[in-house]
């Protein structure tokens, strides 16, 4: 398979975790998109829609994570690539471990979820911002650490309710609009996979018309 196709496959992948996961908030407006998470989507009747949505970026990730490999612009043994399989795994087990109830309280199978849901939204700004500064120059790099810095700014709340919480007696999930800040990272982290896939597919393009 080629990385140009895999570069598309990436880009088909994140617009269509995008519209199942978007289109859920459409079929279920009752969830506050200001203070519920994403995955409380997965809780009610759209389960599978919400799989189906996380599943697609992930499989979407893993195939730029190949074209990336294949072209190398991505070294296998390199904090890039490292971070792209972790994202990659971490989103997998977003989906094979149901989200936490807390109207029910914390189960074995929501802590999974919540803290893989974590490494999966630090994974990704990192190693999108290794790659970019593995490869620096102008162009798509600048965008890969744009997209890496945005994500970072859309984790900076979390971690400033987590330090602030002993002295404001406020605990971090109600310090932060949760849902607001998560969809915006969440977004954040999309278009960063686009970036790269659109990066890949151009690298295989520019080594093609160089090779003519």
């Amino acid at each position: 398979m080629s990385a140009r196709l895999l570069g598309t496959l990436g880009v088909a992948g994140a617009v269509l975790s995008v519209l199942l996961i978007g289109a859920q908030h459409l079929a279920d407006p009752s969830i506050d998109p200001v203070r519920s998470t994403i995955s409380a989507y997965g809780l009610g009747g759209f389960t599978p829609l919400f799989d189906a949505g996380v599943l697609a970026l992930a499989i979407g990730s893993a195939c730029v994570l190949a074209g990336g490999v294949r072209t190398g612009l991505v070294p296998v043994r390199s904090a890039a690539a490292a971070g792209f399989a972790t994202w990659v795994a971490a989103l997998l087990l977003v989906v094979a471990f149901e989200k936490v109830d807390w109207s029910v309280g914390a189960t074995p199978s929501g802590l999974v979820h919540l803290y893989a849901g974590l490494v999966a939204f630090v994974a990704l700004p990192v190693a999108v911002g290794a790659l970019a500064r593995l490869r620096w120059g102008p162009g798509w790099p600048v965008l890969a650490a744009a997209a890496a810095v945005a994500a970072l700014l859309w984790l900076s709340p979390f971690v400033i309710g987590v330090v602030s919480a002993p002295w404001t007696g406020v605990p971090w999930w109600r310090f932060v609009p949760i849902g607001l800040v998560q969809r915006g990272l969440a977004l954040t982290e999309v278009v960063a996979v686009v970036i790269v896939a659109l990066w890949v597919r151009t690298r295989e393009t520019a080594e093609l018309e160089g090779a003519r």
